[in-house]
């Protein structure tokens, strides 16, 4: 057997018993239902998991099946979504099970091609639900699978950079045959876990002995202790300075939808009286800036726009 079958068996047998030990017991990991499946995935988009579980529970709750879901008001769904942030992911959802019900029956492709072409359905929530749902070997790409693979299989983050060709290629050839849901669940818990961005905890990492990132790693840090005294330590950049959430067009966007969560169903506010609760320091000067965010919105289908009340501007949520 040729030595990378050998390594590749190697990390096979190391991942899965370190999952089966301490892999979390996720509500999404106890079925196969595509419609539970689909919802998990697009809440676990930029969010954690520890905000996601109440909301994925009280989703389903409120929309059980996908009919319930698809022939559902917007707004109920904008407002369902609740504390996800996002909120074009909800819309998104609702137009992918939507196209589900419409073009094939209620019942979801089964293959990541054909996932494809659903809308809002891109190559990770192709791959992911493929696997999930239908136990297919398949190799697809999320943050934490990309990091993993990547640090394992090449080697430290800073060194040359990642194509996502050859990640996904690499990926592919180590799907085990006839494992693919065990291995892919069990490379994204690493990567949540074990293999973090910014303080992957390799010593207790299962992979550690056949990981070459963590090779280099202990390479350099070697490297380090042998140098004469007088040699300066490496610096390295660990944060980039941001601006802050609260100032962006983001935080404001999501604002102004979580204020129109609160008016009941089908009721309307001006958009001049929303300002001051909107953006703090809030000065009529800025009303163009504001009706173009609500434009931008509206162009989304997140809210309703009507422009055409006596000089006011009244929105509402779909």
């Amino acid at each position: 057997m040729p030595r990378s079958q050998q390594r590749l068996k190697r990390i096979h047998r190391a991942l899965e018993a370190w999952f089966r030990t301490y892999g979390r017991d996720l509500p999404w990991r106890r079925t196969r239902d595509p419609y539970h499946i689909l919802v998990s995935e697009v809440m676990l988009q930029q969010t954690q998991v520890d905000r996601v579980l109440p909301k994925y529970h009280a989703f389903l709750e409120r929309f059980p099946a996908p009919r319930d879901l698809a022939s559902a008001p917007s707004g109920d769904v904008i407002r369902a979504w609740a504390g996800l942030g996002y909120n074009r992911r909800a819309l998104n959802l609702q137009r992918t099970v939507r196209t589900v019900i419409e073009q094939h029956d209620g019942r979801f492709p089964e293959t990541p091609e054909e996932l494809r072409h659903l809308p809002g359905v891109g190559p990770y929530t192709a791959g992911a639900i493929a696997c999930f749902a239908f136990e297919r070997d398949v190799a697809f790409m999320d943050t934490n699978i990309r990091r993993v693979i990547g640090r394992v299989f090449i080697g430290p983050d800073d060194g040359p950079a990642w194509s996502e060709r050859d990640l996904l290629k690499l990926a592919e050839v180590a799907v085990p045959p006839g494992q693919g849901y065990l291995w892919n669940q069990a490379v994204m818990e690493l990567g949540a876990l074990i293999c973090t961005a910014a303080r992957p905890r390799c010593t207790i990492c299962p992979l550690r002995s056949e990981c070459k990132a963590y090779a280099a790693w202990r390479k350099a840090d070697e490297t380090i202790f042998e140098a004469p005294a007088s040699t300066p330590p490496k610096a390295r950049a660990i944060a980039e300075r941001q601006a802050p959430f609260s100032t962006t067009n983001r935080f404001f966007r999501g604002r102004l939808v979580a204020l129109l969560r609160d008016l009941p169903p089908g009721v309307a506010a001006r958009l001049r009286e929303l300002g001051p609760r909107v953006k703090e320091n809030w000065t009529d000067d800025e009303m163009p800036w504001l009706e173009n965010l609500a434009r931008t919105l509206a162009a989304e289908g997140l809210l309703v726009l009507d422009d055409s009340a006596g000089g006011s501007v009244l929105v509402r949520l779909p």
